[in-house]
């Protein structure tokens, strides 16, 4: 790579690659694209459900936590990207700011949080097209499918990922404005099956239902919301559950940053990156909020099992809207669960590159293609990761907690680094990242014990590696 004076490192020529570079092509539309689609799936079509469940009437309350906290990391991210405008994201930052090991922590998390986050889009994507007993092989096409999209170039992914997020904003709008439609034509008293105040079984909305319901779920499956009686009313629990609702939101917001770990391809990164992860992130806390308020008005879900996979298809059923608004809401949920496969696994594969170039994951995934200028080893491998995880994971909401874990442990460590910056690069007040940094750890603190057990299992697995890799080459 060119490093004589007056060309900063990876300044190269827009479009050109260096040797074993890669190429930089993508401007702000199209960063703001990618974080849109990295975004718009889960959090629509599967999370805003799950936080009704949790937090009940609540659910907007957990909605704008987590936009707080995502708001925070994303500054705090940004901040660092302009600084140091290379692939990897917080791999890469933590390495420069804080140290090796940090940084490896950082990019550990996001792999496994992110290869989570990939099975459960693929799982969404094959629940709403086909029955059960072909979910799972249905999956892994999908994956293997978009994989092979993201090998022939990352403007290619751009342009999909276009298309995709297009689809998905039309189909949340429409079915918005039916769902609030069927609402003022609904008699009064009656607006939902929650209306008046009450769910089906008589309960009051305040009282957190779903799977946090009684104290018997207990720390390993419910967390510390179910152990301090979430279902029975208790402040404690209700507001715990409220933190937990938020931290499955989270999961939701978390794509904002994808665009800085392609951080080798976007023109202009100092002024692009920062634009596009705040101007993204708003859209989708915008959206977020309204769609979360609107189900809150619908009413509690009207089955035992709550809201399910497919809460808005379920609202549009109980606001008496079926047929070709079921349609509707499929081909959105379809489009934009896609649309964040498509973009997680180009983030995935670019934090793999670094991690590889770092000598933190096996040399050979360093190695990009002259052709293309994607890292095409390295998507490879994450595609085999999510194809595994497809065919062995258990449900969504399983994946879903999983990557908040790694994902939340992920942006902890960039408020980290984002506090040791200084002088010009110090772009956002300190205290947007100690608010980020102890969200963070609140929300990881209310997932469930079993989640939390079995992250910090892959991520002492990830330590043992990589202390065995220093200690050979020693």
């Amino acid at each position: 790579m060119n490093t004589s004076p007056g060309r900063p490192l990876g300044a190269h020529s827009i479009g050109t690659p260096v040797s074993g570079g890669l190429a930089r092509r993508l401007g702000l539309r199209d960063a703001v694209i990618i974080g849109l689609a990295s975004m718009i799936g889960a959090g629509a079509f599967v999370s805003l459900g799950a936080a009704q469940d949790l937090a009940g009437a609540l659910a907007p309350l957990a909605v704008l936590i987590a936009a707080v906290v995502a708001l925070c990391n994303a500054t705090s991210t940004a901040q660092l990207a302009a600084q140091h405008p290379s692939s990897g994201g917080t791999y890469h930052y933590g390495r420069e700011q804080l140290g090796p090991w940090w940084g490896f922590l950082a990019g550990w998390s996001f792999v496994i949080g992110k290869i989570a986050s990939c099975a459960a889009m693929a799982l969404v994507i094959s629940a709403y097209l086909v029955p059960e007993p072909a979910q799972r092989l249905v999956a892994a096409l999908v994956v293997m499918a978009l994989v092979g999209v993201n090998l022939v170039g990352i403007t290619r992914t751009a342009a999909l990922a276009r298309v995709l997020v297009t689809v998905a904003l039309l189909a949340l709008v429409l079915t918005g404005a039916r769902l609030v439609v069927g609402l003022a034509a609904a008699p009064a008293g009656s607006a939902g099956p929650g209306a008046g105040g009450a769910g089906a079984d008589g309960t009051s909305p305040w009282t957190v239902p779903g799977p946090l319901a009684g104290v018997g779920a207990g720390l390993w499956d419910g967390g510390l919301a179910a152990v301090l009686g979430a279902g029975t009313g208790g402040i404690a629990g209700v507001a715990l559950a409220v933190v937990q609702a938020a931290a499955l939101m989270f999961f939701a917001f978390a794509g904002y940053a994808r665009v800085a770990t392609l951080g080798e391809e976007v023109i202009s990164p100092r002024r692009t990156i920062p634009r596009a992860i705040v101007t993204a992130l708003a859209v989708v806390a915008v959206l977020y909020l309204a769609l979360s308020v609107v189900l809150v008005l619908v009413g509690p879900a009207p089955g035992a099992q709550g809201w399910g996979p497919a809460p808005f298809l379920a609202a549009l059923q109980a606001v008496g809207a079926g047929g070709a608004w079921g349609a509707v809401i499929t081909v959105g949920a379809v489009a934009a669960a896609a649309g964040a496969l498509l973009a997680l696994v180009a983030g995935v594969s670019r934090t793999m590159l670094a991690m590889a170039r770092g000598g933190d994951l096996p040399r050979p995934l360093a190695r990009s293609s002259n052709r293309y200028a994607v890292p095409q080893r390295a998507e490879v491998v994450a595609g085999i990761a999510i194809v595994l995880l497809v065919l062995l994971a258990s449900d969504v909401l399983v994946a879903i907690a999983a990557s908040s874990f790694g994902v939340l442990l992920y942006y902890a460590i960039a408020n980290l680094a984002a506090l040791t910056q200084q002088g010009q690069w110090r772009l956002f007040p300190k205290v947007m990242q100690v608010v980020g940094l102890a969200g963070c750890l609140a929300l990881v603190a209310a997932l469930p014990g079993s989640t939390v057990v079995s992250g910090v299992v892959l991520l002492l697995i990830g330590v043992a590696y990589r202390a065995i890799v220093l200690a050979v080459r020693r």
